[in-house]
């Protein structure tokens, strides 16, 4: 085809037969075949290459995820037995610790041990009281409101030997009072504390 001869004037005054579309002109031909190509490529890429491209990105995406998923249970399986020992060691720590608060029981009995220690470490009280119990989530807390009379020396040796005691007691709120002839008032907040069972629901 000499496409140099080609007059796009004609063209305007062509007339198309689509029941005789072999005798149209050669350019048109051409036109029409690449225009009915495009609409078919278009046609087919939304009607079958899109979804098709969508679902396998859905795939990879959902095999990415699964690998993740197998290389963190794998690393799981893997860690199994140090878990499983570090697991055993807490429980053993929990249960230690467990052991040193007082049961309700118990609880009359550490009066008396801090009650000692106060006596054996040259201190008077002038008071030592229970207060209301507060309830924690997994706890009770016993407060105790402790007064005593003594020196600096004798109260660090008490606090120290109850801090020392094979159950768990904090010292809060601590005040010395000077009252004159060398007589000091210490004043102070114990707390032990009661471990609640948790029932299951």
């Amino acid at each position: 085809m000499d496409w140099k001869n080609i007059d796009l004037a004609d063209l305007k005054e062509l007339e198309l037969d689509f029941n005789n579309m072999g005798a149209w002109p050669n350019i048109v031909k051409i036109f029409f075949a690449v225009v009915v190509a495009v609409i078919t490529a278009i046609l087919a890429y939304n009607l079958m290459v899109s979804d098709n491209i969508k679902k396998y990105q859905d795939v990879t995406d959902q095999e990415a995820q699964l690998k993740f998923q197998f290389q963190t249970k794998y690393q799981i399986a893997l860690n199994a037995d140090a878990y499983k020992s570090q697991m055993e060691e807490m429980e053993k720590n929990f249960a230690e610790l467990l052991k040193r608060l007082p049961t309700a029981s118990e609880t009359p009995g550490l009066l008396d041990d801090i009650t000692y220690v106060g006596t054996t470490s040259g201190l008077s009280f002038n008071k030592i009281n229970w207060e209301a119990e507060i309830e924690r989530e997994f706890y009770t807390e016993l407060p105790l409101r402790l007064e005593v009379v003594g020196g600096y020396h004798e109260f660090g040796e008490f606090l120290s030997r109850v801090a020392a005691l094979p159950r768990i007691v904090t010292l809060h709120d601590f005040t010395i009072d000077n009252t004159g002839n060398d007589v000091l008032i210490l004043k102070l907040l114990a707390k032990t504390y009661r471990y609640k069972e948790v029932v299951a629901k």
